[in-house]
């Protein structure tokens, strides 16, 4: 099993509120981190039709039959069981560490935890796994870029005897049609939905224009809106919103879309072999979107907002990816190539230059690390981890 980084902060959280939530989504780790974290525990997957006919008709013969301190998993199932757990917590708010819950990040979950455990309970969100948390197990280094953005990041697929990428991809898409879309939403013609994702994952680290891909896929911009909101809440998707910056006035002010697992997204283009993913056009656009998913991860198992963002000009000043900590902007270029060009650091500098609180311009890239080379740092993108927390 593959350790993973946030569960320092789960444990940590647990001792200091009465109720911890982990969120994220499908199969990204939550039931093994949590029942890991806390084997001592009382477990109840109300996945279970008899658990959840239970939870809903008589929640206090629930919480006799799964005492606490108890896991509850994919509670979103019963949302209802909140507001239960609020009561129960409110009747002794000394006691910590009473419920660990566990959900897929879906609209009536975020109701129902603004509406009953707010101030009582502290969310984590959990993605797949990590580059880093792979170098820590020894299993990072063995892997080819091409692997990497074929095979993805998910736990089932870095288990012994597991399923081919493309079959374990095109299992899990069925599962999340069926289950979560299903519940948030009225799909009248599945279809154009699976052809609004291929689309967008065509568009990877682009600015999407949903009025333009409405025609495409044959449905209005505000019915693409919707589903792209149900995207996002499901962590299929993440919006890398611009940053304004002191640069120039005329910048682009849309997000840009990235998929959280970067597996599914090949999966969807059709790429089905390393060899087809290194001829493909848009294996510079994956490995973006690779990177990307990796700050957003590092910040998320720090339990830190993401505050991350990209900018881009109507001249073309642009800067892939900007972290900010602490008041302090660290702006990234993401590169495919193996070898140093000082073309790349041009719109690093000419950013570090205008942004006064820009400190460590860095390329992220495949070749060879150096500490300072034409005015920037190269760090070499298995390493990244390594840079993340200064």
């Amino acid at each position: 099993m593959i350790k993973r980084n946030i569960s320092n902060n789960l444990i940590g959280l647990a001792s200091q509120v009465p109720v911890v939530t982990v969120i994220g989504p499908r199969q990204s780790g939550k039931t093994t981190l949590v029942k890991n974290s806390f084997p001592e525990y009382n477990y109840v997957n109300l996945e279970d039709p008899v658990n959840r006919m239970l939870a809903t008709e008589d929640y206090r013969g629930f919480f006799e039959t799964y005492k606490e301190p108890v896991i509850i998993d994919e509670v979103q199932r019963v949302p209802e069981l909140l507001s239960a757990i609020q009561v129960m917590v409110d009747e002794d708010r000394e006691k910590n560490g009473r419920f660990i819950l566990t959900g897929s990040h879906q609209p009536s979950l975020q109701r129902g935890i603004a509406q009953s455990l707010a101030g009582r309970t502290s969310i984590l969100t959990l993605l797949p796994l990590s580059m880093n948390e792979l170098a820590q197990e020894g299993r990072l280094e063995d892997l080819s870029t091409d692997q990497l953005l074929l095979k993805g990041f998910m736990p089932e697929l870095y288990r012994a005897g597991t399923r081919e990428p493309a079959i374990y991809y095109r299992d899990y898409l069925n599962t999340y049609v069926e289950k979560d879309l299903r519940e948030m939403l009225e799909i009248k013609n599945l279809d154009r939905f699976l052809r609004f994702l291929t689309l967008l994952a065509g568009r990877v680290g682009q600015v999407v224009n949903l009025s333009a891909m409405s025609g495409e896929v044959g449905v209005s911009s505000t019915t693409l809106s919707q589903w792209l909101s149900v995207l996002e809440a499901s962590y299929i998707v993440y919006k890398l919103k611009p940053y304004f910056s002191n640069i120039a006035k005329q910048q682009i002010k849309s997000p840009k879309i990235y998929f959280t697992e970067i597996g599914l997204a090949s999966y969807l283009l059709g790429i089905e072999t390393e060899n087809q993913m290194n001829r493909d056009p848009l294996r510079g656009n994956l490995f973006e979107n690779l990177i990307v998913s990796e700050v957003l991860k590092s910040r998320f198992n720090q339990n830190l907002n993401p505050n991350i963002y990209y900018m881009r000009t109507a001249k073309g000043v642009e800067v892939d990816l900007i972290v900010k900590k602490e008041e302090k902007l660290y702006p990234f270029e993401i590169k495919t190539s193996m070898t140093p060009n000082k073309s790349f650091s041009r719109h690093l500098l000419s950013f570090a230059s205008a942004e006064k609180n820009a400190i460590k311009p860095r390329i992220i890239y495949t070749g060879q690390s150096y500490p300072q080379l034409n005015g920037v740092e190269y760090v070499y993108y298995k390493d990244l981890g390594n840079y993340l927390n200064d």
